[in-house]
């Protein structure tokens, strides 16, 4: 027996059912909701104390229980009430590596009423000045770095710092910058969680968004924009889970136990990302947090270190950018490891090339591979795509899940048929309401409900989703329109290549030319006219790289995983 996919949405949302849908009006728009979904993270986090001494984190060589979690959980929320005078609305700056104090951090915060800032790690000390200001926050947790780059706005500002994680006897501040009060001499140890009403509208987070020019924007999202995307994740495997039953796989393609066991105590999550970023903190921290799934969490990313942690917490779940896929697989060691544990090798952030979905399909005994189309603005929820569908549609993001909604647009906002390319336009209950104090930007980015999202796409006639490049990196060669995701797919392909990517640069007859820089897998060589060869025997020869350059050292990436295209024109300029 075998379901369609719709067959197999219609059974997982019916009435009754644990994701049955529902229309509601969703700040002012009518939307489709999950009626069974968590109203606010506070309801969300309530789920979490009934998981008591099992294991949630792992960090290095600490193993904090969902008990010991959330009591320091209660323990800052308390402080930030009590002692910082913290009240629902005001914001609440996160800045710092992934320690498991940005989780407890993040769960207090939400849990009070107040908006946790996500601040990158990366950023220098303007960029962290730029958006403790433009946020207006009132208080910072903040590692030793993040502390010592933030001392001088945080006087400014009258920022209230707690430091985690800092150096014992650390001494005084300098002249003029703010006493910077201790984690552990701040969390209320034994404090209950204070009492204060939350809605499912208000606002709980603002995340900023990486932006290709100007200064970044924050995205705000309410607490049922994110426990709406929560449940469109767990909804989207439970369509998975009905369709593999139906197919009643025979004995022998049945995994060992440790890998089928379904209840989430077996499952884990290896958290490869930063926590600020969208991916990290929703699907991968947050969805641990409501279903009582182990997150195994990375200071940094090192394949080895990723294959031994694997290993040794029998990890289920791997979501990063498609580049950490390709870092396990090439690791001279990865024979080397128990991989059996793995069930779903993916994420998104950028577009996958067809040869590695493939890879990891053999690669992975029980394991299969995912992807996923979604943005800050969309609290990573979108179109997916899994297991056979993703072998079979190797160059899709996937399919809708049922409570949103996709459309193809041209310039003018009209809709599409199926099959033509425009801008890919997405609805549902878990986009953002906005941009923080910037109403231009979001009437430009919503339109009725609708997220404009600057991606060039179609839709086939059974809703895959293909994603064929920004709209404003796409490459128009005299005349003709070239995807870069197309030619580094192509790229890809060469057994030499170990990354790529294609951009344009300016031509003065063509207007614009294909670039591309290629890192190569170490030891191996690769020649500019072999690779245009290769290229020239998969695309027309207009798409073809007129300028390559090979090159041994990584892509320059932001935090997410995406790789900066701007800095490698500004390098072909040069």
């Amino acid at each position: 027996m075998t379901l369609t996919y719709d067959e197999a949405v219609a059974q997982v949302v019916a009435p009754g059912q644990l994701f049955e849908v529902a229309e509601a009006e969703v700040l002012g728009v009518p939307q489709r909701i999950f009626r069974h979904a968590p109203a606010t993270l506070r309801d969300l986090f309530q789920l979490a104390r009934g998981h008591g001494d099992r294991t949630f984190l792992v960090y290095e060589d600490e193993r904090w229980s969902f008990a010991e979690v959330m009591a320091a959980v209660d323990g800052f929320a308390a402080a930030l009430v009590d002692r910082y005078g913290i009240r629902r609305g005001d914001r609440v700056a996160i800045g710092m590596r992934n320690y498991p104090e940005w989780v407890v951090a993040f769960a207090a915060v939400t849990s009070v009423g107040a908006i946790s800032v996500s601040l990158n790690a990366w950023w220098t000390e303007d960029e962290l000045a730029f958006a403790l200001e433009d946020c207006g926050a009132r208080v910072l947790v903040a590692d030793r770095e993040r502390v010592e780059r933030t001392g001088g706005v945080c006087s400014r500002l009258g920022v209230r710092v707690v430091g985690v994680r800092l150096p014992a006897g650390g001494g005084q501040p300098p002249a003029g910058e703010p006493t910077v009060d201790r984690w552990e001499d701040v969390v209320e140890k034994g404090a209950p969680l204070p009492d204060v009403p939350v809605g499912a509208d208000d606002d709980a987070t603002i995340l900023y968004t990486s932006g290709t020019t100007g200064r970044p924007k924050g995205a705000v999202s309410t607490h049922r924009a994110i426990t709406q995307a929560l449940f469109g994740f767990a909804a989207r495997s439970a369509v998975e889970r009905v369709r593999r039953a139906a197919r009643a796989p025979l004995p022998d393609a049945v995994p060992d136990a440790a890998a089928t066991d379904g209840s989430p105590a077996a499952q884990a999550f290896i958290l490869i990302v930063p926590l600020f970023h969208v991916t990290g903190c929703v699907p991968v921290m947050l969805a641990c947090f409501g279903l009582g799934m182990k997150l195994v969490m990375m200071y940094r990313w090192e394949p080895e270190r990723a294959l031994e942690l694997i290993e040794r917490e029998r990890v289920t779940a791997f979501v990063g950018v498609p580049t950490q896929s390709w870092d396990l697989l090439e690791s001279p060691r990865f024979a080397d490891f128990d991989t059996s544990s793995l069930r779903s090798i993916g994420g998104g952030g950028a577009p996958a090339p067809p040869a590695l979905v493939h890879r990891v399909a053999d690669a992975f005994r029980s394991g299969s591979p995912t992807i996923g189309y979604g943005m800050t603005e969309t609290n990573a929820f979108g179109p997916g795509n899994t297991g056979e569908d993703y072998v079979t549609h190797p160059t899709s993001t996937g399919r809708a899940g049922p409570t949103m909604q996709v459309s193809i647009r041209d310039p003018l906002g009209h809709e599409l048929p199926t099959g033509r390319s425009g801008e890919i336009w997405l609805k549902g209950p878990n986009l953002i309401r906005g941009y923080w104090n910037r109403p231009d930007a979001t009437a430009e980015a919503l339109v009725d409900g609708w997220m404009r999202t600057g991606d060039l796409g179609h839709l086939d006639d059974e809703g895959f989703v293909y994603v064929e490049d920004r709209i404003k990196d796409m490459i128009l060669r005299a005349g003709e329109n070239v995807y870069s995701a197309e030619v580094e797919a192509a790229i890809y392909e060469h057994p030499a290549v170990y990354e790529a990517a294609v951009f344009g640069v300016p031509h003065e007859r063509l207007g614009e030319e294909v670039a591309a820089v290629v890192v190569t897998k170490p030891g191996v060589e690769l020649g500019v006219a072999d690779l245009q060869s290769f290229v020239g025997e998969r695309l027309a020869s207009f798409k073809v790289p007129s300028r390559v350059a090979v090159v041994s050292e990584p892509l320059p990436r932001n935090a997410a995983g995406k790789v900066l295209k701007r800095e490698l024109r500004t390098a072909f300029g040069a």
